[in-house]
């Protein structure tokens, strides 16, 4: 006759299998969270072959803001992004296409245009927010005051100014040109203020929280594109004096990451 089983082995197998799913939720999220780290550093190689395209049409990058508009400033200035002007050289043209440049960012005109997605600016990492539309997790590099409080805009994309490759005069592949910035107050792909001067260490708990800096929604560390375009992934522990060497595109620093 057959034996059934009894209530207790069923309650050692249902305990055994809780046990196991326990140990292998966390092996499961950290694939899902690398998964989505390697996306973003997909996004900003994308954002450094589109700058580099830029370069290689116009002979210089993009103004960090293009007509900045200062806090309370005259409405009529158009306060571009960098990101907002790359946007033909990522295969992003139906979105450039929405965009009157004739008129401010913020115009009604342009409401359609600031509300839409570009996929290429969102880090998977970071939870979609319900309503919010138009935003960027990546910010560009006005400079940094880390070392310095004067002359800050020591960085690659700062106001009206825009840079060739032969004025980043550290080199291409010791400056960075990007990095991240999420839950920054000025997150819009096509808002000039979407440039930041970085201030202290990557993820510095201390730093204000609605201030721009490099934050990231992964474990220890954010993704940094460089001028030449490749990206890292700089570890918290970065000392913010090399981060600031980073920065600097004209600092005449030599940084390693082992500094």
């Amino acid at each position: 006759m057959p034996r059934g089983v009894t209530l207790v082995e069923l309650l050692v197998v249902v305990s055994i299998m809780g046990i196991l799913a326990a140990l292998l939720l966390p092996a499961v999220q950290s694939a899902r969270e690398m998964a989505r780290q390697v996306q973003c550093q997909n996004n900003l190689r994308q954002v450094g072959l589109a700058l580099h395209n830029y370069h290689s049409v116009l002979r210089t990058l993009p103004p960090g803001c293009m007509q900045w508009r200062p806090f309370n400033g005259p409405s009529f200035l158009k306060n571009y992004a960098w990101s907002a002007l790359i946007l033909p050289y990522m295969e992003a043209q139906s979105v450039h296409a929405l965009v009157d440049f004739d008129h401010p960012f913020d115009h009604p005109i342009n409401a359609r245009a600031r509300k839409t997605n570009v996929t290429t600016y969102v880090c998977p990492s970071v939870p979609t927010v319900e309503g919010k539309s138009g935003k960027t997790d990546y910010g560009g590099l006005y400079g940094q005051r880390i070392t310095t409080r004067i002359n800050t805009d020591n960085g690659v994309f700062v106001y009206n100014q825009p840079f060739k490759f032969r004025d980043i005069r550290d080199g291409l592949t010791f400056t960075a040109a990007v990095a991240e910035d999420t839950g920054g107050p000025d997150g819009e792909w096509i808002n000039g203020s979407n440039i930041f001067e970085q201030s202290g260490g990557i993820n510095d708990p201390r730093a204000w929280a609605m201030d721009n800096e490099i934050r990231s929604h992964h474990r220890n560390g954010a993704m940094v594109l460089f001028a030449c375009g490749r990206t890292l992934f700089v570890s918290n522990h970065c000392k913010p004096s090399v981060l600031a060497a980073m920065i600097t595109r004209n600092g005449q620093e030599e940084w390693t990451l082992e500094d």
